[in-house]
């Protein structure tokens, strides 16, 4: 028997333990011995021709098992086996280690002399060190989870030009983690009450604020006077989007990613490292990774990440130190533990290898199946959902309906549907018989996504008359029910 990892977003599958033990003599037959245990793992690991997904790295101890012998990689009860998938000496001048183009280094006055005394009294900062950071430019993908600790420590350490991209408003749910922000701020745009924090916190700062949504169309131009990019991303489009931007601008990029306990953090994009893509060629299908919406996020998790990020920002500015270049740094905050993974950068890779053949921006919606590839045609009234107003409608004419609700126990206790019954997501497979295939079911979560998953797992089996609830009880909330608490 060998021990198998398993990460945060498939725990719900494996009755939520975090490490399986699982019977074979390579990697491959000790996923099929895990997926014979776990039946609700396999579509998470493999696509429907049987081959291991894409977006789902498996490594032996800390080795990419891509470069060892792939699923045939032998294995023994010693060896620890990792699922990995997809939850971004010095120079004279500040460039010559970023971009090697040569700046001018700009002087300190008195008052930063008296402001960055602790850095200037470090031998790997020093005075030249700190004139590197007053040179530097940095853009901030985000004025979120991630990019509040960025922004506020590249603040504070007297990075010259700061750039943040955002086009949202502060909401009441930001405030548990978004440290930029604060309670009379809500309604406001993020980048208005981003840049007010940051001006108080460093007016020695240049904070440039970009209102828009990054896109295909305007990242190249965005990430030109940028000397490193920082990745605080929340979705796949924009994550893969950042990264080709990155390396077809040679801008290095701060990588960080979380979910509810668990962080990912590395360098990508840099002249002899791996890229994202090396790492994660193809993205997950849409709704197989859940989101912090959905999953959640403990609120301290993007600091430490954040902070991580921010690190290997003014590392690679000072050109001092091991940046995260080919290695992959996972924080499970839960246990306070801290692994580290081998990075490879990938001669094939269609951004960064021998012979790209991604040498433009591309439509990267369509790339992560957000938006199809034509367009589809449109069915009205479709019997897959039921909208909020047409299940009240149906409840109160006495229709006989059976409501399953598959979030999480903690979810249900905030708020619920009368009558509804909890069968959580992951319980669903080992559940299904206390249903009866009769019945008309509707299937429910906090906004369409897990209960999607639900429904189509409930036809595969014999289930015929099932219905998702479109945008979840979230808009039971709002078209119904306006009495019970949001989240």
């Amino acid at each position: 028997m060998a021990k198998i990892l398993i990460p945060t977003p498939l725990r719900p599958y494996t009755d939520k333990q975090d490490a399986v033990d699982a019977s074979g003599a390579t990697v491959g037959e000790l996923l099929a011995d895990l997926t014979r245990r776990h039946a609700g793992l396999k579509p998470h690991l493999y696509n429907e021709q049987g081959k291991l997904r894409s977006f789902v790295n498996v490594y032996v101890n800390d080795e990419d098992i891509r470069y060892l012998q792939k699923e045939q990689t032998p294995v023994t009860a010693d060896d620890t086996v990792s699922i990995i998938p997809s939850v971004a000496g010095g120079a004279p001048t500040v460039t010559d280690v970023v971009s090697g183009v040569s700046r001018t280094l700009p002087e300190l006055t008195n008052d930063e002399i008296k402001r960055y005394s602790r850095h200037l009294i470090m031998p790997e900062v020093g005075v030249e060190g700190q004139r590197k950071l007053k040179a530097a430019k940095v853009l901030c993908i985000g004025a979120g989870g991630l990019g509040s600790p960025v922004a506020m420590y590249l603040t504070a350490a007297g990075v010259g030009t700061l750039g943040i991209v955002d086009f949202d408003v502060v909401d009441f749910s930001n405030l548990q983690r978004q440290i930029l922000h604060g309670t009379p701020d809500v309604g406001r745009s993020k980048l208005a009450s981003a840049k007010d924090r940051l001006q108080a916190l460093n007016p020695n700062v240049d904070v440039v604020t970009h209102e828009t949504a990054i896109s295909s169309e305007n990242a190249l131009k965005l990430f030109e006077p940028y000397d490193v990019i920082v990745d605080g991303t929340d979705n796949f489009p924009t994550r893969y989007l950042v990264n080709d931007a990155s390396v077809l601008t040679g801008k290095p990029n701060a990588y960080g990613s979380i979910f509810r306990f668990e962080g990912q953090a590395s360098v990508f994009g840099t002249k002899d490292g791996p890229c994202y893509r090396c790492l994660y060629p193809e993205p997950p299908p849409p709704g197989l990774v859940p989101s912090c919406a959905e999953g959640g996020v403990l609120g301290v998790l993007p600091g430490i990440i954040g902070v991580i990020q921010a690190t290997e920002t003014i590392k690679l500015i000072l050109g001092v130190g091991e940046p995260l270049i080919g290695r992959f740094l996972i924080v499970d905050a839960l246990r306070m533990r801290f692994r580290e993974l081998k990075l490879r950068k990938d001669p094939d890779c269609p951004v960064c290898g021998t012979h790209p053949t991604v040498t433009q921006l591309i439509d990267y919606e369509q790339f992560c199946g957000v938006r199809p590839a034509a367009p589809e045609p449109i069915t009205v009234n479709s019997a897959t959902e039921i909208t909020s107003v047409e299940l009240k409608q149906r409840l109160d004419r006495g229709d006989k309906l059976k409501i399953v609700d598959v979030r999480e126990p903690n979810e249900y206790q905030i708020n619920r549907i009368p009558g509804s019954e909890l069968i959580p997501l992951g319980d669903v497979p080992k559940r299904v018989n206390e249903l009866n295939p009769d019945d008309e079911i509707v299937v429910h979560c906090k906004t369409g996504g897990r209960s999607a998953k639900a429904a189509d797992f409930l036809r595969s089996v014999g289930f015929k008359r099932v219905l998702n609830l479109k945008g979840g009880i979230l808009d039971w909330i709002d078209k119904v029910d306006p009495t019970q608490p949001k989240y």
